[in-house]
């Protein structure tokens, strides 16, 4: 049975009933933020060294192309989810314009993208804790800080959009401090400090040190920036109202992520020599949110960063592990998955489906702690390629939505099926640049992810034939959009 099957999702005004359906509680400004969560990362934070080690200067640009193609991902499955909210997201309308199996196989991909991002980003914040506390053994505060999430993704989707909210605005604060401090140095100056200018753009090589076909091969780095931006197709089934929400927070994310990536490359390219910008990020001190603060005699610039970074880690962690539960749920509902996993609690949470993500996460934090092998370091390239894969899949959606629907939803995106084909053209030439880089990471996300793809592909073939196929969802059963607020 398809989610079109099983009937609507239920509207705002009906509490969940611990039966499968998830509970309307989400704000706007929640909304945004979620998404945020995932897209506004560390490395923003730490710099970006290895995409302007090999673009040099151009790296603004590769960022800004980045951004336009994240806007195009955001406001294709924004469009999508203002037409239908429903569970599973991208995933879930992938099953009606394109295919049960496409469905399957978003839904899956990015799963296996956001567990094993959780456990990443908690480890990271075992590490940037353990820059005050040398002593507190990693896996300490690893667990803690799972807990710590596990229990607020447990107790309400409102506890967790609240959190996500306070995490986010954090980071978003930061993030202008050093946007509006570090125009004035570089453009006007302060007491003490001679306007940078932008002499460093040019000054050693020109813009393009090393040719333009580089700003094509730093995208296969500056792309991954912006995972997360899909977010909002997930967590649209949990809007309070999802037609408003989700349009204003596309804008609102598109417009601050693009300005936040690109201004701060532009202002950390502007305020020192690009080969010494291509090396930091490899620890706190050379961060350079800590060299601006530092120059303007910030007392503990460091510590400062360090506690940014650790908030901006633990923000990820908390909305990866929030998409994997709705992933997992969703699934379940369409008889993809174990279907116990598509139960929820009277909060409209569903536990099964977030115990059995956060299990996923205790296994990969353990392989990242313990450094067993190479293995973590596989699912991190698995990572790369589903993300990939997700994106494209919703491009696709999106063509063969615009084909049945045209029009019809309060939100368009400008350009509609041109505008997308454009991402996708963006999305496949990221692809393309993984095989550029000088390491082996392309050829190894591809190797991993083809037995990870054929996997599931095997359970696909096995569970359709045991259920009798799964059929397209039903496009009159899907849930309209609620009326925007007068």
């Amino acid at each position: 049975m398809s989610t079109a099957e099983q009937g609507p999702v239920k509207p705002a005004d009906n509490p969940a009933t611990g039966d499968g359906e998830l509970k309307r509680s989400l704000s706007h400004g929640q909304m945004t933020m979620i998404a945020m969560g995932l897209a506004l990362g560390t490395g923003l934070f730490l710099g970006s060294g290895s995409a302007i080690k090999i673009a040099g200067p151009g790296a603004i640009i590769a960022y800004a192309v980045g951004s336009m193609i994240a806007a195009i991902i955001a406001a294709c499955a924004g469009e999508m989810a203002v037409r239908h909210p429903v569970p599973g997201g991208f995933g879930t309308i992938a099953t009606r314009y394109l295919s049960p199996y496409a469905g399957y196989i978003g839904r899956w991909a990015y799963w296996a993208t956001t567990v094993p991002l959780t456990g990443a980003e908690l480890v990271a914040v075992g590490k940037y804790f353990s820059y005050w506390f040398p002593d507190i053994p990693l896996w300490v505060t690893v667990a803690a800080s799972g807990i710590l999430i596990l229990i607020l993704n447990l107790v309400s989707v409102k506890s967790f959009g609240a959190l996500e909210f306070f995490l986010s605005s954090i980071k978003v604060i930061a993030v202008i401090v050093f946007i509006v401090l570090g125009l004035l140095l570089v453009f006007v100056g302060l007491p003490g400090h001679a306007a940078a200018g932008t002499a460093n753009l040019v000054n050693d090589g020109g813009l393009l040190p090393n040719g333009p076909g580089a700003v094509w091969v730093s995208m296969a780095i500056v792309m991954f920036s912006f995972g997360g931006v899909e977010m909002l197709s997930i967590s649209a089934a949990e809007a309070k109202n999802p037609a408003r929400s989700v349009r204003t927070s596309v804008k609102a994310m598109i417009w601050r992520l693009s300005s936040f990536y690109v201004l701060s490359m532009l202002i950390i390219l502007c305020l020192m020599p690009w080969q010494q910008a291509a090396q930091t990020g490899k620890d706190i001190g050379q961060s350079p949110f800590v060299m601006v603060f530092s120059e303007l005699g910030i007392p503990y610039a460091a510590d400062i960063t360090n506690f940014v970074i650790l908030i901006a880690a633990l923000s990820g962690a908390n909305a990866s592990l929030y998409a994997a539960t709705r992933l997992l749920h969703a699934l379940a509902g369409d008889k993809m998955a174990p279907q116990f996993a598509g139960t929820t609690n009277h909060n409209g949470v569903p536990v099964t489906a977030l115990l059995l993500s956060f299990l996923g996460v205790v296994v990969a934090s353990v392989m990242a702690v313990a450094e067993i092998s190479n293995i973590f370091e596989l699912l991190m390239a698995l990572v790369t390629l589903c993300i990939l894969v997700v994106w494209i899949m919703i491009l696709l959606t999106y063509q063969a939505y615009k084909k049945h629907q045209g029009n019809s939803s309060g939100f368009t995106v400008w350009g509609g099926r041109i505008t997308a084909g454009v991402g996708l053209a963006g999305v496949l030439a990221t692809l393309v640049a993984l095989f550029m880089l000088p390491d082996s990471s392309a050829v190894v996300s591809v190797q991993v992810g083809v037995v990870f793809f054929a996997i599931i592909s095997i359970f696909y073939v096995v569970l359709a034939k045991k259920r009798g196929g799964f059929p397209q969802a039903d496009l009159e059963a899907f849930t309209e959009p609620q009326k925007e607020d007068a």
